[in-house]
């Protein structure tokens, strides 16, 4: 696609802290959502979400750094490793680093791998008629979270309100408006007038619930504010190995705890690890500069992986290449690495100013929903487009797209005690598999 702003170019200044503020609210809630569902699952500690919006912000920075600043990608909490850290939470805030660590390590060791054995590998495993499905079927496999969240049955089925549907719709069609139809500087910053627009409009419905007494019209919760004081604007998140430092191990038991730390954490990693190379494999196609090559998956990896430490360090939760991120760039078109580089100084500092970090909370869910219709559309999309080049007209490739896709979009996943492979990693390995047995195509 044509880009309005390649890698290296430099926005204005001005500009740039708003195309940074667009790309933080396309991963903040999912960021900030990661601690708070590990929350749900455990009781043994709390983590905190700013937090996890620090960490986020930090591992990216040293995610730029490894890649030479050549791959524009934000890095946010792992949905993955949800069940990985509840677990670990029972050897708590260390237990939870150690953990990280293991999965970091995991993706070092595949650096230092690629770096003697190179990339080809990576062409023969993942043909298009792979990685194109596997790229869809991310895309695909969020579109269930997008519609609970655009009902607002997120939380629950009885929550379903036709409301909070018409509010996430002109949340999408703004978006999709300023996108398509609106001008150069509204094309570059459609997810900031979707959001302000839906968020306007539930505000609307809102004060009439609440004049009227109807509590099917209050779709916007503005309850997080009743919590701020002059006291508490500004707020030092509960780094997580501050926490680790105050509790001193309390929760840890030695040669145990770690060996029990490995076997939540590595195996996901190498789950994560294919997503990983999608996200890239997708963004390559984008910004049209294959970053496999350039600056090598190698790298990227690296990148990731001791982004993902540093993320859990101050955070809690190892870091993934956010979908969300990639969408952004490709609805924008805005690729600069100046715009990312800001973002993840922006989630750093605004992690310490509680008014921000409660307004994204009273955000209802219902336009996030919206927005996320946009995005995870624009990943499937993407994903279709690289199945273009392939011959769906030969069985072989046929059946390879389909061992990725049905089981992928039908759920399938792996359970091995406390071992999980999500539908994803199961559809990719069924494709690789599928793939290998069938042969090369026949020319």
């Amino acid at each position: 696609m044509k880009l309005v702003y390649d890698i290296h170019d430099k926005p204005k200044f001005g500009a740039n802290l708003i195309f940074a503020l667009q790309q933080l609210l396309a991963i903040i809630a999912a960021t900030l959502l990661v601690p708070m569902l590990v929350n749900g699952g455990q009781s043994t500690i709390v983590m905190d979400p700013s937090a996890a919006l620090f960490g986020a912000g930090a591992g990216t920075l040293v995610y730029l750094l490894i890649t030479r600043r050549r791959s524009p990608v934000f890095l946010g909490s792992s949905f993955a490793f949800i069940s990985p850290l509840i677990g670990a939470a029972a050897f708590g805030f260390l237990g939870i680093i150690v953990g990280a660590v293991f999965a970091g390590l995991v993706y070092v060791a595949i650096s230092v791998i690629i770096h003697f054995v190179g990339t080809g590998w990576v062409d023969k495993l993942l043909p298009p008629v792979i990685i194109g499905p596997t790229v869809a079927l991310i895309g695909l496999s969020l579109s269930g979270s997008a519609i609970n969240n655009l009902n607002n049955t997120a939380v629950s089925a009885e929550n379903y309100n036709l409301i909070a549907i018409l509010c996430g719709i002109v949340t999408f069609l703004v978006t999709v408006i300023a996108s398509v139809k609106g001008s150069r500087t509204m094309k570059l910053i459609p997810f900031i007038i979707g959001i302000l627009a839906g968020y306007a409009l539930a505000s609307v419905f809102t004060v009439i619930g609440t004049v009227a007494g109807i509590d099917y019209l209050k779709i916007v919760d503005y309850s997080a504010f009743s919590t701020l004081t002059l006291t508490n604007i500004i707020r030092l998140p509960e780094l997580t190995f501050i926490q680790a430092i105050k509790e001193g191990g309390a929760f840890f038991d030695g040669a145990s705890s770690i060996a029990s730390l490995a076997l939540l954490f590595v195996p996901v990693a190498f789950v994560v690890l294919a997503e990983h190379i999608a996200d890239h494999k997708n963004l390559s196609t984008i910004i049209d500069r294959d970053l496999i090559k350039d600056p090598g998956l190698g790298k990227t990896v690296m990148g990731d992986g001791v982004g993902s430490i540093v993320g859990a360090i101050f955070g809690g939760c190892p870091n993934t290449t956010y979908g969300e991120c990639v969408g952004c760039v490709a609805i924008t078109g805005n690729a600069s690495i100046y715009t990312i580089t800001t973002t993840a100084i922006m989630a750093i500092v605004v992690s310490f100013f509680n008014p921000f970090v409660q307004f994204v909370n009273t955000i209802p869910s219902c336009v996030i929903g919206g927005i996320c219709i946009a995005l995870y559309g624009f990943i499937a999309v993407s994903g279709l487009k690289m199945i273009q080049a392939v011959d769906l007209g030969d069985n072989r490739n046929l059946f390879v797209v389909a061992a990725v896709l049905v089981p992928g979009i039908g759920g399938l996943s792996l359970n091995f005690g406390a071992v999980s492979i999500t539908s994803i990693a199961t559809a990719l390995i069924l494709g690789i598999l599928t793939n290998a047995i069938l042969g090369k195509e026949k020319k």
